[in-house]
């Protein structure tokens, strides 16, 4: 059993790591990656059917998906830890003006997240991370463009993109769900 332990702890560090670079990386990335700037706006990125988003969704996706993993690994504390941590973090890498709305969103968002997945994990890992997440990046959306921009036209690239990011991570979640019931980490 410990070396079930060990692995989840290591894996646990590792995911806590990583969510909290995407958290300053995916504000850096608004305001300078993209394929077009917009002037006193965002940088922007295709994200598919015609429609942009600002740069930083790609990342905030995959944040939601990480902030679980964090969770599922090191427990509710540390997640509730880093999603304090990670609002702090938004702030950084930004405009001023736009630091208020990227931390109000993350949190708003990882909170809601939390609270999907929590329940939702006992029934398994897979549908857990997906159905907290969606939640996640519809509350960080609409919450983020209307704080920063006070507008709502990037909505559905905004979806888009950071949904692109959830699903795109559902084949590492369902290995690892495989894993972990081959070494006895956890039965969902």
């Amino acid at each position: 059993m410990a070396d079930a332990d060990r692995i989840r702890h290591v894996e646990g560090i590792v995911f806590l790591l990583a969510f909290a670079a995407c958290v300053p990386a995916a504000n850096y990335m608004i305001g300078h990656v993209g394929t077009v700037c917009v002037p006193n706006g965002p940088c922007l990125i295709p994200v598919g059917f015609g429609l942009t988003a600002p740069s930083g969704v790609l990342l905030v996706g995959l944040a939601l998906v990480l902030r679980d993993l964090v969770q599922r690994r090191l427990g509710l504390v540390w997640s509730v830890a880093a999603i304090v941590v990670g609002a702090i973090l938004s702030t950084t890498f930004t405009a001023p003006a736009l630091a208020l709305a990227s931390a109000s969103a993350f949190l708003a968002s990882e909170i809601a997240d939390l609270f999907v997945f929590t329940p939702l994990q006992r029934r398994g890992l897979v549908i857990a991370a997906l159905s907290s997440s969606v939640v996640g990046l519809i509350v960080d959306s609409a919450m983020f463009l209307w704080l920063a921009f006070g507008s709502l036209d990037f909505l559905a690239g905004q979806v888009l993109g950071k949904a692109i990011m959830v699903v795109a991570s559902l084949p590492f979640l369902v290995m690892l769900r495989k894993r972990d019931r081959k070494l006895g980490l956890y039965p969902a």
